[in-house]
């Protein structure tokens, strides 16, 4: 099945790509969620301004994006969930979480850039990948601590 990115997808492709997945992947999980469109003469008009959208809310200069590395790099960032005794949390810790306390410290970062490799669900000392540019990833440590 040809289908055109609309989405970053990991492993995948980025928004404007035009990619041939197997048919389930692609009726089941992709187009569901609206993260690509089938493949027309039509759609592949469109290819230009999702890559043109994709342009502008990307970071260019790879220096921009070690100077942004560096900041994320540099101290960990608190982020504050509900927890019960013993430390254990109500849920897990989401992206949306880690962008809003990334927000709090200065830096900001979209969420759908941030991969967490197992869900977070504990107090303490965790890390996250923050993928700033095609060629620069960043490690986050995150302290995840107990709000009131």
């Amino acid at each position: 099945m040809k289908l055109i990115l609309t989405h970053e997808v990991s492993n995948l492709g980025e928004p404007g790509d035009i990619v041939d997945v197997k048919d389930g992947y692609g009726r089941n999980y992709l187009l569901p969620r609206q993260f690509a469109i089938r493949w027309t003469k039509g759609a592949a008009k469109q290819v230009e301004s999702i890559k043109a959208a994709r342009d502008a809310h990307a970071i260019h200069d790879l220096e921009d994006a070690q100077q942004l590395k560096g900041r994320l790099e540099a101290e960990p960032v608190n982020v504050g969930v509900r927890a019960g005794e013993g430390g254990r949390l109500f849920g897990a810790v989401t992206v949306s979480d880690i962008a809003d306390a990334l927000a709090a410290a200065g830096s900001t970062v979209d969420k759908r850039r941030i991969e967490v490799g197992n869900p977070i669900k504990s107090l303490g000392a965790h890390d996250v990948a923050v993928r700033i540019h095609p060629e620069v990833s960043a490690q986050v440590r995150l302290n995840v601590v107990a709000s009131k």
